[in-house]
């Protein structure tokens, strides 16, 4: 209005849903959904399509870009040596947090100090990955304080750019030349990240400490669930029983224990067999004897009939016999056997049908090295339970524990298998017995049941026990109550849980703070080996900026809490003239790295104050934050060009209309791969290598670095994932940031370069053949109608006249040229490691890869409207 121009009118709604699908996903939409939004007619379509897009998974994958380049996330160190790091389970971190649309403040703390946080999670200890996402230097003539130091400097520099604009590292060898920060400040500033436990050394594996072994984010939750059951059990089962409950326990044991006194029951089976024929007898007490044919490998499967109620588990007692070598356990010739596998099976009353019956745990009485009894139930024929080198003539005993009870009762059958099947030939059990237990938390002997002197305590009045009565009677409760028998199998089975899902842990890079605090001075000149030990430094904020709370901690999370305090002039401005700049291109503060005297000033300062008073107002609500933006009249306008807005605001400063620019190589790619159906949308994991043209590594790194493409589904998942080597980054991500220091404003240009990337690289060239096989299988029959299909599918609308006369012409001349020479056309199609669709005449699926390149490289397809 000031200056005299009208806002454009709204863009129509098949432009405005391609820029919010790109805006907030990074991808086109499908004709499908073009359809339905074009469909609805009400007066809140825009909105719930702006919602819908929000809580897509693809949000947070294509948010995450941004955060990255501003964090210098990579997958290598920089460097000559540029080793290989473990940092993408802070990226994957970073995407479920903007999904989960986690408030900014708490984004900011649990990144800057999620270590310092009362009892920190997994989670939280992740997040701090983001300040050690810094290059690492690996050299063998590097030294080491040098080293840290850089990488103390960087720190500062990236929180001082992501949060509140200033370039502080101005500051580093004098006072700022423009900006009111000091030299001095800047080492204040420079100590909350001083006092990490790091030596600026390099580990072999790429990662530099402190490190920590972690869940991936998919896992994260899953395990802190799990952990916080084990700190719930441990505590209940540590708790005295109160009067109350030893009472009932009391009640209850008097009753049961000579149920129970009988620890394992010997059972006679019904059935048994050898599968491999031989001899199996049985006498009255249930041991069974072995004999005649000896195979290499046997299985011996017993059927035993019981009335037992509650069956918690099963003995397997191995016993000497003077027939077998040495008198010992089994018919090999050392006396030894291996017990591949112990399985058991129930039939319950009136069924026909065995479910099988998890083991949870073993306990035997001697194992052989690297045969533990473990190993007769992880479902591996290579391994088993074996005993030599004890005593082979003496009775081996292993207890197997159940997951669950079995119920039992009248009519139950249970089937068990012992199996032999080790490389070592012959090892199998020559005598054994088999037992039963209903005991609620079986142990392999029976010393923990009562003795005489136990139950004469039981016998006596409360008043008349001693102290040393009352102590042994908590004991008995706390071994045989019923109740926390169950708890403990549930501490076992939450433990073994998290055994076995820390198998899956990854090391990374974390911060963990020093114990004792590291000095901090002013280097003279900002050089590493000049300090100005006159004047130790503790951490501090710059002067200019409003003061940390009175009493507040000289730590890391002090100034988190201080940065998104709602007070802090910079925090929430900075954020959000980054939000504007993601939508609209550029930000209100057309130097988003610099809000300093130096930097330009806001082309709507009012506006900037409004959206951070919100952002702070909403909570630090960043999708809220998001939706007020592009629900916004400005972000709806149309981003066609007047003669007159060209002449009196070229750049669209006054914002009169929409924005209109490239996309960035990410989205290029992601948009190719799922026009073309090859997109692999899977969420997060290691990094992947996709296409790369040969050599590229080779020439930066003197040869010793080879780039080994992956196969399959790695070549076609989200540009997100991809490799990022520092020394030469994803070469298919022309005008990407370098990942080698912060960076918060992107590049955008067009060169030629580009062009011969998108016509030329086997990613595009491969889609492009996918999305012909697509046209022709499911566009129609004639050319007319494919070119329709390709046209929506790739750009949301139906081509024009004058377009398909166009793509017609050039669809009959490469169909000529590939008819008369089939070489050139099997080489096109053979692109790319996806199989093409053989039922396609190659000159016909050639011609339609040209034409879809050509569609696929149309400047509507490859930038926003």
């Amino acid at each position: 209005e000031k200056d005299g121009l009208a806002p454009s009118p709204e863009a129509d709604k098949t432009t405005l849903i391609r820029r919010l699908s790109f805006d907030l996903t990074g991808l086109p939409p499908t004709p499908e959904e073009v359809g339905e939004f074009l469909a609805d007619d009400s007066s809140q379509a825009y909105e719930k399509l702006v919602d819908r897009l929000l809580a897509s998974p693809r949000y947070g994958e294509h948010m995450a870009l941004g955060w990255l380049d501003a964090a210098r996330y990579a997958d290598s160190n920089g460097y000559q040596n540029d080793g290989t790091r473990t940092m993408w389970p802070w990226r994957d971190w970073v995407v479920h947090a903007l999904n989960d649309n986690m408030p900014f403040d708490q984004f900011t703390i649990e990144q800057l100090a999620g270590d310092l946080l009362p009892e920190p999670t997994m989670s939280q200890i992740l997040a701090t990955g983001l300040q050690r996402n810094h290059m690492l230097n690996g050299e063998g003539g590097q030294i080491a304080e040098e080293a840290r130091v850089e990488y103390v400097v960087d720190r500062v520099s990236t929180a001082g750019a992501i949060w509140m604009g200033l370039t502080l590292g101005c500051c580093r060898c004098h006072d700022h030349k423009f900006d009111p920060v000091s030299q001095q400040e800047f080492f204040q500033f420079y100590a909350y990240f001083n006092n990490i436990e790091e030596v600026g050394g390099v580990d072999r594996g790429g990662n530099a400490a402190p490190v920590r072994k972690l869940p991936t984010v998919e896992n994260t939750g899953k395990y802190e669930a799990l952990a916080a059951k084990v700190k719930r059990l441990t505590r209940e089962l540590n708790q005295p029983p109160d009067d109350a409950a030893l009472a009932r326990w009391e009640a209850w044991y008097k009753e049961h224990q000579q149920e129970h006194r009988t620890y394992w029951e010997p059972v006679v089976p019904t059935k048994y067999t050898s599968n491999a024929a031989a001899d199996m007898t049985v006498d009255e007490s249930g041991t069974l004897f072995v004999s005649g044919k000896n195979p290499r490998n046997d299985t011996y499967a017993l059927q035993i009939e019981t009335d037992a109620e509650n069956i918690t588990g099963l003995r397997l007692e191995t016993l000497p016999h003077e027939s077998f070598t040495s008198g010992g356990l089994a018919r090999s010739d050392s006396g030894n056997f291996v017990l591949t596998e112990f399985e058991v099976s129930v039939v319950p009353a009136g069924k026909s049908q065995p479910e099988p019956v998890e083991v949870l745990e073993a306990e035997a009485d001697y194992y052989q090295r690297g045969f533990p009894v473990e190993h007769a139930f992880d479902g591996q024929a290579d391994t088993g339970w074996a005993v030599l080198s004890g005593n082979i003539r003496e009775t081996r005993e292993a207890a197997f524990i159940f997951k669950k009870p079995i119920s039992g009762g009248p009519g139950t059958k249970l089937l068990v298998y012992l199996r032999h099947d080790s490389r070592h030939a012959h090892h199998n059990i020559g005598r054994f017995r088999v037992s039963i237990t209903n005991w609620p938390q079986p142990a392999l002997d029976d010393q923990r049941l009562v003795t005489a002197n136990d139950v004469a305590i039981l016998t006596l009045a409360p008043e008349q026990r001693t102290a040393e009565q009352w102590k042994r009677l908590v004991e008995i409760y706390q071994q045989t109550d019923p109740t926390l028998a169950m708890q403990r199998a549930e501490l076992k089975r939450t433990e073994q849980a998290i055994t076995e899902l820390e198998k899956t842990f990854v090391t990374t890079m974390v911060m963990k703070e020093r114990t004792k605090r590291r000095p901090t001075y002013r280097l003279e000149r900002g050089q590493w080996d000049a300090p100005d030990k006159s004047l130790a430094l503790m951490p501090g904020t710059p002067a200019a900026l409003p003061p940390l709370p009175e009493g507040a901690p000289a730590n890391r999370l002090a100034l988190a809490q201080w940065l998104v305090n709602g007070q802090h002039p910079l925090t929430a401005r900075v954020t959000v003239n980054r939000y504007w700049q993601h939508f609209f291109g550029a930000g209100l503060v057309g130097t988003p790295e610099d809000f300093g005297l130096q930097g330009k000033q806001p082309t709507h300062p009012k506006l900037l104050d409004h959206l951070a008073i919100e952002f702070v107002r909403s909570g630090w609500n960043v999708k809220a934050m998001h939706r007020k933006i592009v629900t916004s009249a400005t972000y709806r306008q149309s981003s066609q060009v007047t003669p007159e807005l060209v002449e009196r605001d070229p750049n669209n400063v006054l914002l009169a209309r929409a924005p209109r620019f490239r996309l960035s190589a990410q989205a290029i790619r992601d948009s190719a791969l799922l026009i073309s159906g090859l997109l692999v949308e899977r969420q997060g994991g290691p990094p992947v290598k996709p296409y790369q043209p040969q050599g590229v590594w080779d020439d930066m790194t003197l040869g010793k670095i080879k780039y080994q493409r992956d196969h399959g589904e790695s070549l076609y998942r989200r540009s997100l994932y991809t490799f990022w080597r520092r020394t030469v980054g994803p070469t298919m991500f022309f005008d990407a940031a370098t990942r080698q220091v912060c960076s918060v404003k992107p590049n955008r240009t067009n060169t030629p370069l580009h062009a011969l990337t998108l016509m030329n690289d086997v990613t595009y060239v491969e889609a492009a053949r996918r999305f012909a096989e697509h046209i022709l299988i499911d566009g129609g029959e004639t050319p007319e109608t494919r070119i329709h299909w390709a046209m929506r599918r790739a750009a949301s609308r139906q081509a024009t006249e004058q377009e398909l006369k166009a793509l017609l012409a050039m669809l009959v001349a490469l169909e000529k040229k590939y008819d008369d020479d089939l070489a050139a056309a099997t080489s096109l199609v053979g692109v790319g490691e996806s199989q093409r669709d053989l039922s396609l005449a190659v000159p016909e699926l050639a011609a339609y890869t040209g034409l879809a390149s050509v569609i696929l490289n149309l400047d509507e397809v490859i930038t926003k409207e």
